[in-house]
């Protein structure tokens, strides 16, 4: 019998094509919706990782211990053979070294007396390495105000409010005080390079960037960082793979009791991140919901009229002596036939859509003229597990009852009444 309806469904296109047409878009709808909504949760989530906490960061104990007051005197050494270490160790972890420090600036008038000073929050990243990613990751091209990216060393990068407070532009030299690595005082001469828009008022009122092999000399941290941080090559933060690495690392040296053991944490365990990563899960799971119900009454309805349109050929049907039950049976039948294709077809495009927009993105760049280092500059959606197989609740579930709930005017109503609707 099944064979005999697939048939009829195949040979019949009226009562096929655009049932599945109607649950194929629906599906597809559904699919890229929710991987939609998955990645715009997480883009609050990427940003934080780029630009402070990394999917994985390792420190020293000492220095994750107070990790709030910046302690470069408890910074990590030997970097350049840990990062082999940890790249031999996770091969899909990329690792990026950075210096956090404090400091004062000085910009000097034209005879090199101070001008004007104001105490800054600096951050060393490597921007000048091949094969760094720093510039991107950091989203500094896009954040550009006045002048350039830095490409020689000795130069900086300062917020655009805190150039405007010094009085200082492109070109111009400035001299960072702070103390070294071990506690003596520095100070340091740097190039303005260009200023930028971090989007964020505490650190635009005063911030600065600079190459991480400057920050070293200017802080006396010769192959140190302060933070070592981790990202995933697929690009996006999984928090079950980051704990897990971070556990397996820390077991690793969990016999050694020295405070400059280095020690990793996932995002979630760095501060107040572990519960916006579990509300993120929560929010995309009621989100997600919603439109699934939505689309869910839309194809529940499809599914209703559908069975309605056919009570002249159930009427004809019963007067050829088929049994009322095995008219019911064959609806459903037909209908779970429908929602399966078309499931499998928006399922199919729903995906095919998602994952183009996973890696390209959509540029809004030009819609953020001016647009701050804490912005995307592309909207990209994220394919999950649930993505292959979420899109079977509207399209077949809600199909199926749609058609059982018009089937049940077969038992309702007389023969009678059903050939009366045929002649009309």
């Amino acid at each position: 019998m099944l064979k005999f309806l697939i048939k009829g469904l195949i040979r019949d296109k009226s009562r096929s094509r655009l049932p599945i047409i109607v649950v194929s878009v629906g599906v597809m709808l559904t699919v890229f919706m929710h991987a939609y909504i998955t990645g715009f949760m997480g883009d609050t989530i990427e940003m934080n990782a780029k630009f402070t906490n990394g999917h994985l960061k390792v420190m020293t104990r000492a220095y994750a211990d107070e990790m709030d007051q910046i302690p470069n005197d408890l910074a990590l050494v030997n970097v350049s053979e840990l990062t082999e270490t940890l790249s031999q160790q996770f091969p899909n972890v990329q690792w990026a070294s950075r210096i956090k420090f404090g400091g004062l600036i000085d910009a000097p008038d034209v005879n090199g007396e101070t001008k004007s000073q104001g105490p800054a929050m600096g951050m060393g990243v490597d921007l000048l390495s091949d094969g760094s990613d720093e510039i991107n990751r950091l989203n500094l091209r896009n954040s550009v105000v006045r002048g350039r990216l830095i490409v020689n060393r000795g130069e900086a990068l300062l917020s655009e409010d805190f150039s405007q407070k010094l009085k200082v532009n492109p070109g111009d030299t400035v001299t960072l005080i702070g103390s070294t690595m071990n506690g003596s005082m520095s100070m340091y001469n740097f190039t303005v390079a260009g200023t930028i828009s971090f989007g964020t008022e505490v650190l635009d009122r005063g911030s600065i960037i600079v190459d991480i092999e400057d920050a070293r000399i200017a802080l006396d941290m010769p192959d140190a960082a302060g933070e070592m941080i981790g990202f995933f090559n697929e690009g996006f933060y999984n928090d079950e793979k980051a704990v897990k690495i971070a556990n397996q690392f820390n077991e690793s040296n969990a016999l050694t009791t020295d405070e400059f053991t280095p020690v990793m944490k996932s995002l979630s365990q760095q501060g107040s991140m572990g519960q916006y990563v579990e509300l993120s899960k929560i929010w995309s799971v009621l989100i997600s919901s919603v439109f699934i119900f939505a689309m869910s009454l839309v194809l529940w309805n499809a599914g209703l009229l559908g069975g309605l349109r056919r009570y002249g050929e159930v009427g004809i049907r019963l007067a050829m002596g088929e049994e009322k039950g095995h008219v019911y049976r064959t609806m459903i039948y037909e209908s779970i036939f429908i929602g399966i294709a078309g499931t499998v077809l928006g399922t199919t495009v729903g995906l095919a859509f998602a994952w183009y927009v996973q890696v390209h993105g959509i540029n809004i760049s030009g819609m953020m003229e001016g647009a701050s280092m804490m912005l995307p500059t592309h909207i990209r959606t994220r394919i999950t597990v649930p993505d292959f197989y979420l899109g079977f609740i509207p399209g077949v579930l809600s199909t199926v009852i749609g058609t059982m709930l018009a089937g049940i005017g077969i038992f309702k109503r007389q023969t009678a009444r059903l050939f009366k609707e045929l002649e009309a």
